[in-house]
């Protein structure tokens, strides 16, 4: 990895653990492929997914992530520069064959995840050795949602992946308005202030970094690094809810603010209830969103 450097220690001593990539690209497949709900944050559906006589290729994996998008994953054991026009030759075949793309979800995770896919936001993650400069900007030109992650083995149980760059492909301007409160109602100013609050939740939570993305759910908005991160759900007539994934056992929960909502049903992924009633609420739950995104 770029910058990184891993060592191991002894009471003897210190020595560095030494970086290598795979001695073919299949092992990398097979690593993501076994975990890729731990590593990507995805649910695996298929591997080497044929795309037809016509298109004549093969999708090295597909899946569907936190939120419902359909994910393609591509690998390289090194640097190839072809990796991001292939994914997205695959992507537009996948656009092309949305109910073929169901009937799998469908057979493999059931009925519901079918009927919720989310087909505005697909994605793209290539994995590989490493990407070129070319590479990186090629991301932040395309009009899609593609993840570049650098993969490196360390000794003979460590790996590390590390995300090079990331965009949606959609323009994040900031939504914020300001609005006048004076002659609302008492009813109506708690909403707009509720929105506010919502809406500078949402500047901060990108704000976190250039990699932060927003995947917009009719239940909730989902902030990701490669996974999902913080889940904000449409604010209530008094407080804003916001789902991390913090371990509530690590945190010291303060009623009212923080609970752990661990086997609680909800909508967005995260055990750990934020809720937010001012901006000094805001404020103070920043250190766990930073916390969140870390742990991404």
């Amino acid at each position: 990895m770029s910058g990184l450097k891993l060592f191991h220690t002894t009471k003897s001593g210190i020595a560095e653990v030494m970086p290598r990539l795979a001695e073919v690209e299949a092992d990398v497949q097979g690593l993501v492929e076994a975990h890729m709900e731990t590593l990507l944050g995805v649910r695996f559906l298929a591997r080497e997914y044929c795309t037809g006589l016509r298109h004549g290729g093969r999708i090295d994996s597909l899946g569907l992530d936190e939120n419902g998008s359909p994910v393609i994953v591509e690998y390289k054991r090194g640097v190839d520069a072809g990796v991001i026009n292939q994914g997205l030759f695959y992507l537009s075949w996948l656009m092309d064959h949305r109910r073929e793309f169901e009937h799998l979800v469908r057979d493999r995770l059931g009925v519901t995840p079918a009927a919720q896919v989310l087909w505005s936001g697909p994605r793209l993650i290539c994995i590989a050795g490493d990407f070129t400069r070319y590479d990186v900007h090629a991301v932040r030109e395309h009009r899609r949602s593609i993840d570049l992650v650098r993969y490196r083995y360390f000794g003979n149980d460590l790996v590390g992946l590390e995300t090079v760059a990331s965009d949606t492909g959609q323009t994040r301007a900031s939504r914020r308005v300001r609005r006048r409160a004076g002659g609302l109602e008492v009813s109506q100013r708690r909403i707009v202030a509720m929105a506010e609050l919502t809406e500078a939740a949402d500047e901060v939570l990108l704000g976190l970094a250039d990699g932060v993305t927003r995947v917009q759910r009719k239940q909730y908005v989902a902030y990701q690094r490669l996974r999902n991160f913080a889940c904000v759900i449409p604010p209530q007539r008094t407080k804003v809810l916001v789902y991390l994934k913090v371990d509530p056992k690590a945190v010291d929960l303060v009623p009212g603010f923080t609970r752990d909502v661990t086997g609680l049903g909800h909508h967005g992924t995260g055990d750990l209830e934020v809720q937010l009633r001012t901006e000094r609420d805001l404020e103070r739950a920043q250190d766990l969103f930073r916390a969140s995104y870390a742990a991404a």
